[in-house]
């Protein structure tokens, strides 16, 4: 493996689409610097990152506060020039609008939309004197569309959105690539599978189609073909999808 002198920032490096993406970012030579309200949580990705001779860094962070996002962005940089930075934070939660508790509103905005401006801002505050970088943001199918029951989750997301692309317009001329990806299907995780058993019984858990869930490291994979691009031919918004899925 080359090792590049640069780093890439995953700020929710949870166990399926962050790790994947830690993986495929380490795998191509970045020192990742790994971020999760339980740092501990992150010990299988670093052994499984430094077995393949990667260099990675975990870091427990609590992406809601300024201070904690400040210094473990900037602690990858220090490390090396900070190149990427990809938010990845979810979120998701179901609740009819009448049980949408105030608390339950307000922390998912804290989780899924003030923490990626939190996030957005200091990266970037760390790329412009470096002259660029890459600053992605994980959303979902609550960003363009609110759902029955997602109102909380809806309303974050679909604020991320709109600070991603403002962020875009301000940020590209100054050559950093920022880009929304929209994940528009349920995602292979134990926890979306676990929903599936719950709502449709074992048997469709057993017998799932291959086309329904999304891969995390279909995702990953889609994240280094957002930072490949010349930027003579940038991505702001970019949708995914299984081949199965219906839209």
């Amino acid at each position: 493996m080359q090792h590049r002198n640069a780093t890439a920032a995953v700020i929710g490096a949870g166990d399926y689409i962050g790790s994947a993406i830690a993986k495929k970012f380490a795998a191509e030579g970045f020192t990742i610097f790994a971020g999760r309200r339980n740092g501990d949580k992150l010990a299988p990705l670093v052994a499984e990152v430094e077995a393949a001779g990667g260099r990675i860094v975990a870091r427990s962070l609590d992406a809601r506060k300024e201070e904690d996002i400040t210094a473990f962005l900037q602690a990858a940089d220090r490390h090396a020039p900070l190149e990427v930075c990809i938010f990845n934070i979810g979120a998701n939660v179901n609740f009819p609008l009448l049980d949408t508790t105030e608390r339950v509103f307000r922390k998912v905005w804290e989780m899924a939309c003030y923490s990626g401006f939190l996030a957005g801002r200091e990266a970037a505050r760390l790329m412009l004197p470096h002259g660029g970088g890459c600053i992605f943001f994980t959303g979902a199918t609550a960003s363009l569309r609110g759902g029955v029951g997602y109102a909380a989750f809806a309303a974050a997301k679909a604020g991320l959105r709109a600070m991603a692309q403002a962020a875009a317009r301000e940020l590209g001329p100054r050559n950093i690539h920022v880009a929304h990806l929209v994940i528009d299907s349920g995602v292979d995780t134990a926890w979306v599978r676990e929903r599936i058993k719950d709502r449709e019984g074992e048997a469709a858990l057993q017998n799932l189609d291959p086309g329904r869930l999304m891969r995390p490291e279909a995702v990953a994979e889609t994240y280094w073909q957002l930072y490949s691009q010349p930027r003579d031919a940038w991505t702001f918004e970019q949708e995914i999808r299984p081949f199965g899925e219906k839209w």
